[in-house]
């Protein structure tokens, strides 16, 4: 497959480059999409929901009461669930982690299948190398009014890490930066559109294309 590469005010170049059939055009597990997603929701839980237990709460170190004589039903401590005050039954009783391994070949499915529903859907949009000297919002904007991605959400895989287009694509609704490799199947999957820098497509085919 083969993508005209753009410039970053959004007009089209004559250049062009061919995005890997192992990376884009492969049929799309959705179970593997799945299982991926799933793992970073679950990685993403706190896990600090908790309550207290019989084991746990104050008091009871003496009966309430005593054992006979009181006409009412024996007790022997006040940390007892139907005692007020008392220890929750069944309840959340300590933190818990919701994370669980997935086998890295599946997560490499998983990142290859979302890229090749987004080059399936022509949800790819390939970008000219850059730098920004200083954050420049503008420039952003300009672009995404161009390739008319107001209001969409998109994601940006950049070849190297630029601190000053990160600072400048924050401001702008619905925009994500990953460098590289470095991004998940979630963020394919959220993102309405993918759009690459021309050396990150390079990584990509060598990466995600062995």
């Amino acid at each position: 497959m083969k993508l005209y590469v753009h410039k970053l005010d959004g007009s089209k170049t004559k250049s062009q480059v061919t995005l890997s059939d192992a990376v884009f055009a492969m049929e799309p597990n959705d179970y593997a999409i799945y299982q991926a997603v799933r793992l970073e929701e679950a990685n993403s839980r706190q896990g600090t929901h908790m309550s207290k237990n019989r084991a746990v709460v104050s008091g009871g170190g003496r009966k309430p009461f005593k054992q006979k004589g009181t006409g009412r039903a024996r007790q022997g401590t006040i940390r007892a669930p139907h005692m007020r005050g008392g220890g929750t039954v069944f309840g959340p009783s300590h933190i818990r982690d919701y994370g669980f391994r997935l086998p890295k070949k599946v997560k490499k499915l998983a990142r290859i299948s979302a890229l090749s529903y987004k080059a399936k859907e022509k949800e790819i949009i390939v970008i000219e190398d850059f730098k920004f000297d200083k954050p420049q919002t503008k420039r952003v904007i300009e672009f995404v009014k161009t390739m008319n991605l107001e209001g969409k959400k998109a994601m940006i895989i950049t070849g190297e890490l630029d601190r000053n287009f990160v600072k400048s694509a924050n401001n702008v609704y619905g925009f994500n930066v990953r460098e590289g490799s470095q991004f998940s199947t979630r963020d394919v999957i959220y993102a309405g559109v993918v759009v690459i820098q021309k050396s990150a497509v390079k990584q990509l085919n060598e990466v995600l294309g062995k």
